[in-house]
C-alpha cells in the first residue's frame, strides 16, 4: 500500500524549513509574502498561511507587526566545557560566561534577580548531600547576550559556609563566587577540581518562556551543575536553564 502524501501545507512547512536550515533565507531575512508564496506552490494563502503557522510553532518564524513574517535570529553562545578553559577564565578575572561570549564577538551581561535564604528542596539537598530543609543561600541571575535573555541561573550555596559573607548580600560579586570559594582568606580556601553537570530536556512552563522569550515549540534544557573543591566537599550547586535554540554546548572529555 502507497505511502500517503503529506498535506500540501505540510509540503509547504518542510520546503521552507528546508531554505531556512540551508541558509537560503538567513536569519532575519523577510518571508515572501503570502501572495507570492500562494503563487510560488499553486495554492491558496490560506494554505500557505497553516504552513507559516507551523513554522512559527517551530520557533523558526516570527511575525512583526505591520511589517511581515521574518526567518527567527538566533543569537547562540557556544559554550566550550574543560578545565583548562575554565581556570584560564577564572585567573582572568572574568566570568566564564561573560568571557566565552566576549571571544565569539557577543556581549553578555549578568542581571542579579534576588538573593534570599530558604530551606534547600529536595533535590537541591540530595545534590549537596544534606537533609531536605537545611538553610541554602540561593542567588537568581538572569543573563543577557546582545539584550537578548539567554540563561536564568538560580546559584545555591550552603548557608552555614556562606553566612556573612558576600554570597548573602543583594549584590554582584567582583571576581564571581568562585573567587570567593578560592579566596585564601575566604570562607572555603580550597580550589574548585571537578564539575559535575546533569542536563534535562523539557519544555518551558509559562512562567520560564516568558522570562526567557522562548517561542512556542522550543524546549528549555535543564542543567544541574555540582562544584566540587579539594576535599571533595560540593560548595556550589548551579540550577541552570537555557533555551535550545540559542546554545551550543561541547564538552571535550580527555581520555586518560
Amino acid at each position: 500500500m502507497a505511502a500517503r502524501e503529506a498535506p500540501l501545507f505540510r509540503q509547504i512547512a518542510d520546503s521552507l524549513r528546508s531554505a531556512i536550515l540551508s541558509g537560503e533565507f538567513t536569519p532575519g531575512t523577510q518571508l515572501p509574502s503570502e501572495n507570492d508564496l500562494k503563487d510560488r506552490y499553486g495554492t491558496t494563502r490560506v494554505t500557505v498561511r497553516k504552513a507559516i503557522a507551523l513554522l512559527k510553532a517551530d520557533g523558526l518564524l516570527i511575525s512583526q507587526q505591520g511589517k511581515g513574517v521574518f526567518v527567527r535570529p538566533r543569537p547562540a553562545v557556544q559554550m566550550l566545557t574543560t578545565g583548562a578553559n575554565w581556570r584560564r577564565r577564572r585567573e582572568s578575572g572574568t566570568a566564564n560566561y561573560n568571557a566565552e561570549a566576549a571571544a565569539q564577538g557577543l556581549v553578555a551581561e549578568q542581571q542579579l534577580l534576588g538573593v534570599e535564604t530558604l530551606p534547600a528542596p529536595a533535590e537541591i539537598a540530595e545534590r549537596f548531600e544534606v537533609p531536605a530543609g537545611t538553610p541554602v543561600i540561593v542567588r537568581r541571575l538572569l543573563f543577557v547576550v546582545d539584550e537578548q535573555p539567554m540563561q536564568l541561573v538560580c546559584a545555591y550555596y550552603m548557608a552555614a559556609r556562606f553566612a556573612g559573607t558576600e554570597v548573602e548580600q543583594p549584590r554582584r560579586i567582583r571576581g564571581g563566587v568562585s573567587r570567593l570559594v578560592e579566596d585564601p582568606v575566604g570562607p572555603i580556601r580550597q580550589r574548585f577540581i571537578q564539575f559535575v553537570e546533569d542536563l534535562e530536556i523539557r519544555m518551558p512552563t509559562p512562567e520560564e518562556a516568558e522570562t526567557l522569550a522562548v517561542p512556542p515549540g522550543v524546549p528549555v534544557a535543564r542543567v544541574f551543575r555540582t562544584g566540587h573543591v579539594a576535599s571533595g566537599e560540593i560548595v556550589e550547586v548551579l540550577d541552570s536553564l537555557v533555551p535550545c535554540d540559542r546554545h551550543v554546548f561541547r564538552y571535550v572529555i580527555d581520555v586518560p
